[in-house]
């Protein structure tokens, strides 16, 4: 139990520290500073000693000459350093603005950026601790001219206008919306990878134990979005006190403190003696964390959540932008075919005899679907080249899926949509390919697929 709290907490630091733009910038500044120091020291113990062949490579100016250079090149890299910065806020501004707040950890996690910023401000950070080291003679003490390390500085500076150039392209791209989704899209999908095991045709789903009108409610430790549930520790709990413990919360959901996110009662149907009950709902409550925002943690629907605001910011009257709503609903069409494969829904967690002593809420895939179709489908509900698109992606996934369960709801969603579709004030022509489209819908149903 230990060892899978200490993994939790290293795989929630690891997300932490991936969407914060810092981390990477202050480990390069550190290696470069104790780089500049040791070099140096380097630089006068192998002072002579080194052939002509590589002493032709090296900078061979004086004292004034290294300051120069050394401190040229300082000054234009903090310069570019703040101009790099600069246009990282105005892309996240218009990722926020103009897409959804929630795509901000998507750019935030870029590495590009991050290594960019790092071999920046490594730079400039190694040019100021170098150039401390030059010397001229004073009568004193011999004139010192780090030659390696000012080579290294003049290296670094080179290495530094390659990367602008390719950080200004790779910004280019990556503000276009295509690229936003795809990186959306892939994110998901790694995180059904991690989270989520295929479904087998013949897998039966499990009872799960229903709570009796006696169980005994479990409250949030915290506020915010549910994040992560510590499921050994959480077992571990129900085992110890020989309960079962079911977590209605979902991870994403949000939550107060001291309002209930479960419930939990003896397994053998008694009542709790009140040193067990303080117990549990003291260990329960602290295997819940909470965040301030929404990850992908364990969230298998976050992804579609980012996809599903970024069609209904483009359809929003400011912005009005139809075609990226369509464009983003593909991308959705796609992660729900790929999430109808695998085991949805609740989660039951056994003890070592194979009984049920933990249930934890997930959403099934009418819950995702619902979350990719409504809120697209009232905010488009006038434009009927929207409405198609959410009927080919009822189409698609009704195509792909195999429960009876999930071609029921599926049927839901088009029955919601033609309702919709018959309230608008639609020509004919429109019309018609509306009901063409939901009719191929029902014909995916039922396994076939006619060309059109």
């Amino acid at each position: 139990m230990a060892m899978s709290r200490f993994r939790g907490a290293v795989s929630a630091l690891r997300d932490a520290l991936r969407t914060q733009l810092w981390p990477v910038p202050t480990a390069g500044v550190v290696l470069a500073v104790a780089l500049g120091v040791t070099l140096p020291e380097v630089d006068a113990r192998i002072d002579g000693d080194l052939p002509s062949a590589w002493t032709a490579y090296l900078f061979g100016g004086g004292a004034d000459a290294a300051r120069s250079v050394l401190a040229a090149i300082a000054g234009s890299l903090i310069t570019v350093t703040s101009l790099t910065f600069s246009l990282t806020v105005v892309t996240l501004q218009l990722a926020s603005g103009q897409f959804s707040p929630r795509l901000l950890r998507t750019f935030t996690r870029d590495r590009f950026v991050h290594v960019t910023l790092a071999l920046f401000l490594a730079t400039f950070a190694y040019a100021l601790t170098v150039l401390r080291t030059v010397r001229t003679a004073d009568g004193v003490q011999p004139a010192f001219v780090p030659q390696a390390s000012v080579t290294l500085a003049f290296l670094l500076a080179l290495a530094s206008v390659v990367f602008l150039v390719l950080f200004l392209a790779h910004l280019a791209r990556k503000i276009r919306v295509e690229t936003m989704v795809r990186d959306v899209h892939v994110d998901a999908d790694a995180t059904v990878s991690r989270l989520l095991v295929e479904r087998g045709r013949d897998s039966p789903r499990p009872v799960f134990p229903m709570p009796p009108p006696s169980g005994v409610p479990v409250l949030a430790a915290s506020s915010g979005f549910l994040g992560r549930v510590d499921e050994s520790a959480l077992l571990a709990a129900a085992v110890d006190a020989d309960a079962i413990i079911v977590i209605d919360r979902r991870p994403g959901d949000s939550v107060v403190t001291g309002t209930p996110i479960g419930v939990c009662w003896p397994r053998n149907g008694d009542a709790f003696t009140q040193e067990i009950s303080a117990r549990l709902l003291s260990r329960a409550p602290s295997a819940v964390s909470t965040q301030t925002e929404r990850t992908s943690a364990q969230d298998v629907g976050f992804g579609l959540r980012q996809l599903t605001d970024v069609a209904v910011k483009a359809l929003s009257p400011g912005i009005n932008d139809p075609t990226t709503a369509i464009h983003a609903l593909g991308h959705s069409a796609a992660l729900l075919a790929r999430l109808a494969g695998h085991d949805l829904g609740h989660r039951a967690l056994r003890d070592g005899q194979d009984l049920i002593r933990v249930v934890l809420h997930r959403p099934d895939l009418g819950d995702l679907l619902d979350m990719a179709v409504s809120q697209p489908r009232r905010y488009g509900a006038a434009d009927p080249a929207l409405l198609g698109r959410l009927l080919m992606l009822l189409r698609e996934l009704a195509w792909t899926v195999d429960l009876p369960d999930h071609r029921r709801v599926i049927g839901q969603q088009l029955a919601r949509l033609r309702a919709t579709a018959d309230s608008q004030d639609f020509d004919g022509t429109e019309r018609e390919h509306l009901r063409y489209l939901g009719d191929q819908v029902g014909l995916a149903l039922r396994g076939q697929w006619t060309s059109e």
